[in-house]
């Protein structure tokens, strides 16, 4: 085991990936020699050379259309977005080509060997474009899959499993996290499961469920909780899609109460399918009213950063309000 922050975790997954498979290519903005916007394909180029670590032009259309093609040919590209808020411009070509590309060929085409990387979320005072957390836009498209880790070994885990998942991944890295989290990470390669959801704390009166940087949140929010006697159950979703509906239900069942934290704005938030579906599976068995501690339906504020993000303090609150309803 070594200890890694996140950034050196998924610079170590590439790494391997790299020297495993001479299939593996990494681009994006700046990622060549200059390492990345935040340095997480440091050393790549000096280690794999100009062909397979590379610089593109600052068009994010441009880099998925090339993926897509390099995907469908037999490579295995990991295309780097600089920040999650640029993806749109590429928003085309990944709903309409990456995730149907094996659909409307009828399986003799496929995208399924290329994984997306992209940091997203509040937190680093990055403003209204810098800042955004996307996931939901995407939770919408069939034949992909969303993964969110939430420290380094997560990360490199992930990493690993959706660069040699044979579906096209769209990998989401909570970007105030990269130097923040630091934990023991195992030298060797290792898979996560991609779409299984992990109970990371067990309780009795509420589930809390959230993903990627807002886990540390809802702990926090559990442990003042816990002072006031209220017992929490904590599962961090790291698949978006699919998602791991069953152990989620399978908590709110026993628990009675669900709260969802996501840092996205509530309205259309990926928290409002996870309601929905808890609501139709585990409606005999709620205590109360299904909680949603999210962003809010405002452009991401750069002077009112804190008075947005869904704190542990606003979900101390909601935990409170749903236990006691």
């Amino acid at each position: 085991m070594v200890k890694m922050n996140l950034l050196q975790a998924i610079n170590d997954a590439l790494i391997s990936m790299m020297t495993q498979d001479e299939r593996v290519m990494v681009f994006g903005e700046d990622v060549g020699h200059f390492g990345g916007v935040f340095r997480a394909t440091s050393n790549l180029q000096e280690k794999f050379g100009k062909a397979r670590c590379f610089n593109t032009p600052l068009t994010e259309q441009g880099i998925i259309g090339f993926a897509n093609g390099l995907a469908s040919q037999g490579s295995i590209p990991v295309a780097e977005i600089q920040f999650g808020d640029y993806i749109f411009p590429a928003f085309d070509q990944i709903v309409n080509e990456t995730s149907k590309f094996r659909y409307r060929s009828g399986g003799q085409f496929s995208c399924g060997t290329l994984t997306i990387r992209t940091p997203y979320g509040g937190g680093i005072a990055g403003g209204h474009y810098h800042s955004q957390s996307p996931e939901a836009f995407f939770a919408h498209i069939p034949g992909m899959k969303i993964v969110i880790p939430r420290n380094p070994f997560q990360a490199k885990g992930l990493l690993l499993a959706s660069i040699k998942d044979d579906n096209p991944v769209l990998f989401m890295e909570p970007k105030r996290l990269y130097r923040a989290s630091v934990g023991e990470v195992p030298e060797e390669d290792y898979e996560l499961p991609l779409g299984k959801a992990e109970v990371t704390a067990k309780g009795s009166d509420i589930t809390l469920l959230a993903w990627g940087a807002q886990m540390e949140i809802i702990e926090k929010a559990a442990e003042m909780a816990a002072l006031d006697g209220i017992s929490c159950e904590l599962i961090d979703l790291r698949s978006i899609l699919p998602w791991d509906a069953e152990t989620v239900c399978e908590s709110v069942m026993k628990t009675g109460r669900l709260l969802i934290n996501h840092e996205a704005p509530l309205t259309g938030g990926f928290a409002s399918e996870v309601a929905a579906t808890v609501q139709e599976n585990c409606f005999l068995h709620l205590e109360s009213p299904i909680a949603r501690v999210c962003g809010l339906d405002t452009p991401y504020p750069l002077s009112h950063e804190k008075e947005y993000m869904p704190d542990h303090l606003k979900t101390y609150e909601a935990i409170k309000r749903t236990v006691n309803f």
